[in-house]
């Protein structure tokens, strides 16, 4: 047994070996520590399928340890997936290779989703888990039943984001999630006896998971710790005991070979020491065969359940069932115009539409504060998973890398709740959500100084400027609740661009005076308030500024200074639309005027270096909110003055 698998483990030693030295960078450690255990995994374990690598009730394998992709690149070639080739891997690190420097998310080819940031495969990984628990409880375990296996090593652990992750795991007793700990105890800097001293056995039950201890190359010791966890009744961490750099006579076990190649010299040295007689790349045609009937094996497998599963996921739901009752709440609210937060107008959308069957909703704790439950939300909780809220707790940046696994996993809508200051705590997971273009949706509230008393420390001033200079992620701030229903509606409706959906505290009065058929906040910025049809003046605002600058409008009318105003509640849509309606927007007066109550700078690109931006600049005060408004001169007698002596 054990000399078939380590000749199996040593095609994944050198591959990663090979493909490192070519690309003279990367990182062979891992991929030539954790070889043996991933093979057992491969082998005897994994429900997987190279033909499809979709399938629904496949086990997801996730590398947190984002670093090593050269272990996960060996084993998708190796085992027969028609996304990696020999060449692939000779390629690895270069421009536009799907073997990346870290995993890179690719829809059905084997790479479940993007790592490198340390930690967050862990977040993932217990997004996937839930997923497939509600999954199992919708459809039944004789259709959906896998496991989550995450592959996270001892810098993973240190990381914040960890705790959160296995924290709530442990909470929701995630029974089908098994994380294989790579015990190397080497970082970057040397040993992680430098910086840690944690027990980690007692950290990971005091979470509530089970925990086992191995010898990460003792092939038995493996075969018996998976073939433990897959009746485990809690989620399960295996610490594998390893040597990184396995097999290197002068390298292993130390940091140096962690993010170097191992140089032609000592490479030379581990294919003696592992009586590897092939030439790089060379893999001989016995083991590849047999790799490759690992592969064929589980097709098989595969093959014999998919039929079970063919149409079980789908787009279960579409926003047109709702239409009637998001009419006549948005007629009503014409009839009876009244001042409103938009994250209450955001509860009352949610209360049409939670019933939408693959939407999943939540909050970092701040359920009540920002509106994103419902009277008819039922609570996902342990034992329960036939819910659709999930209570994240002081969780942020958990939140944020759950609900990325959550929207990988198949076609589920994850929705979750913070205040936009705390978009500081979720920025990491955010951004991944938009490189693998994910359909995930952050409701923060409390979006300016607006909030009032709570002061600085809660009011964001660069948070919205930092979140719309994040590539493919739509930030919306909706003015009234009739923008606040278009934007909804937009995230939803978008499946490949994450959304930020930001919220007032306070009220605000609406803007517009009637139904239009056309979901104006589609195309970023549109006309609202005109006063003459030749204007001197355009004004650009977003969220609790629109209804100001629409009263600013009014009162240059009755000096004689015509304007229109522009309410842009998304500028990355905005920037999308052709030169001609970008062009009739801005150019059709000399002074454009940017109203918002943030940060100014990323108004410029609109106003130009001669318009004026009225915003804040500085950390915000704790005092009511209409006095930190007037302290910050955003009122209609300030920036009206300001407005006449420019022009």
């Amino acid at each position: 047994m054990s000399k078939q698998y380590k000749e199996l483990a040593n095609c994944i030693r050198f591959l990663s070996i090979d493909a490192v030295q070519k690309a003279n960078s990367g990182h062979p450690g891992m991929p030539m520590g954790m070889a043996d255990v991933a093979t057992v995994l491969f082998k005897d374990f994994l429900n997987f399928n190279p033909k499809n690598p979709g399938w629904i009730n496949r086990d997801r394998f996730v590398l947190s340890a984002g670093h090593g992709s050269m272990l996960l690149y060996s084993l998708l070639y190796l085992t027969g997936y028609k996304s990696i080739s020999l060449n692939d891997i000779k390629n690895f690190r270069q421009l536009d290779s799907i073997c990346a420097g870290h995993p890179e998310y690719h829809s059905n080819t084997g790479i479940e989703t993007t790592t490198g940031p340390l930690g967050q495969g862990i977040a993932n990984a217990v997004g996937f888990a839930i997923s497939e628990e509600i999954l199992k409880k919708k459809f039944g375990k004789n259709k959906i039943n896998h496991k989550t296996y995450v592959l996270a090593g001892d810098g993973c652990l240190m990381e914040g984001i960890s705790h959160e992750s296995l924290s709530l795991a442990g909470h929701l007793k995630l029974k089908n999630l098994i994380l294989l700990f790579d015990n190397n105890s080497i970082s970057i800097d040397g040993p992680t006896n430098l910086t840690v001293s944690d027990n980690h056995e007692k950290r990971f039950k005091s979470y509530g998971w089970d925990y086992l201890k191995i010898n990460g190359h003792n092939y038995k010791e493996i075969y018996k710790a998976l073939k433990k966890a897959q009746k485990s009744k809690k989620p399960i961490a295996i610490s594998c005991k390893t040597k990184i750099g396995y097999g290197s006579p002068n390298k292993s076990g130390k940091s140096s070979v962690h993010g170097s190649p191992l140089g032609e010299d000592e490479i030379k040295l581990v294919r003696k020491k592992l009586n590897w007689k092939h030439e790089p790349f060379q893999i001989p045609e016995e083991l590849i065969n047999e790799w490759n009937k690992i592969g064929i094996e589980a097709s098989k497998k595969a093959k014999k359940h998919e039929t079970k599963f063919k149409n079980i996921i789908k787009e279960t739901g579409s926003l047109r069932s709702f239409n009637d009752s998001i009419e006549k709440i948005k007629n009503d609210y014409f009839k009876n115009p009244k001042s409103l937060a938009t994250r209450k107008s955001s509860e009352m959308f949610l209360d049409v539409i939670y019933k939408l069957p693959n939407l999943i909703g939540g909050s970092a704790d701040l359920a009540g504060s920002n509106n994103t439950k419902t009277k008819g939300h039922k609570i996902i909780k342990s034992g329960d998973f036939s819910g659709n809220y999930i209570h994240y707790g002081v969780r942020e940046h958990a939140m944020c890398g759950i609900m990325n696994g959550i929207a990988l996993h198949s076609n589920l809508i994850p929705y979750g709740g913070t205040f936009l200051i705390f978009s500081d705590y979720c920025k990491p997971s955010i951004r991944l959500a938009a490189m693998m273009k994910q359909r995930v949706i952050y409701v923060f509230t409390h979006d300016s100084i607006g909030l009032g008393e709570d002061g600085p420390t809660h009011q964001p001033i660069e948070q919205l400027t930092g979140l719309r200079s994040i590539p493919n992620l739509n930030v919306f701030r909706p003015a009234d609740l009739i923008e606040t229903f278009e934007c909804w509606q937009l995230a939803i409706e978008n499946k490949k661009t994450p959304s930020v959906i930001a919220l007032t505290r306070q009220g605000v009065k609406p803007i517009r005076n009637k139904n239009s058929s056309k979901n104006e906040s589609s195309v970023g910025a549109y006309e609202v308030l005109r006063t003459r049809e030749k204007i001197q003046l355009t004004i650009i605002s977003s969220g609790s500024e629109t209804s100001l600058a629409c009263d600013i409008s009014h009162k240059l009318a009755t000096e004689s200074i015509y304007s229109k105003v522009i309410s842009m509640p998304c500028q990355e849509l905005f920037d999308q639309q052709t030169h001609s309606y970008k062009n009739k927007i801005l150019n059709e007066s000399d002074l454009i005027v940017s109203i918002e109550s943030s940060e100014t700078g990323y108004w410029k690109k609109y106003t130009g270096l001669n318009g004026l931006n009225f915003g804040i600049n500085d950390f915000g005060k704790s005092a009511p909110y209409k006095e930190i408004y007037n302290y910050f001169e955003l009122n209609l007698e300030s920036i009206t003055k300001k407005i006449k002596e420019k022009l």
